[in-house]
């Protein structure tokens, strides 16, 4: 499956953005979707992740409460709400996609976008 991300931008401290990943070549409801993201000089960390129908979510404790992710099966795309935003959250947002959850926490996806950019102003 490919994924296309999109969404991100530049925000200030305490403001929203909602990223985009759209899914082609796959049957996306086959799928568990994760974002993980990345800043300047830190490991890639998941950040969240959704079940083939969205009945199961998995959140990093720094970012309960703030962000939501959810999935639209038809329309082959998963989102990122982010609210609350803080500087901390500044990193290159990637989606990912495999078939099992455990795969996608572990970092261990076989498909993954090409990442947006979130920098969030203090």
């Amino acid at each position: 499956v490919q994924l296309q991300a999109s969404g991100g931008g530049l925000v200030q401290a305490g403001g929203s953005l909602r990223l985009s990943c759209a899914a082609s070549g796959g049957t996306f409801s086959h799928y568990v979707m994760g974002w993980f993201r990345q800043a300047p000089g830190k490991e890639r960390e998941l950040v969240t992740a959704i079940n083939w129908n969205g009945s199961g979510t998995y959140y990093r404790d720094s970012v309960k409460g703030r962000f939501t992710i959810s999935r639209d099966n038809a329309k082959n795309t998963v989102y990122l709400q982010m609210n609350s935003l803080k500087p901390e959250d500044t990193a290159v947002y990637y989606c990912a996609a495999d078939d099992d959850f455990r795969t996608v926490i572990r970092g261990r996806s076989g498909s993954w976008g090409q990442g947006t950019l979130v920098t969030v102003s203090s």
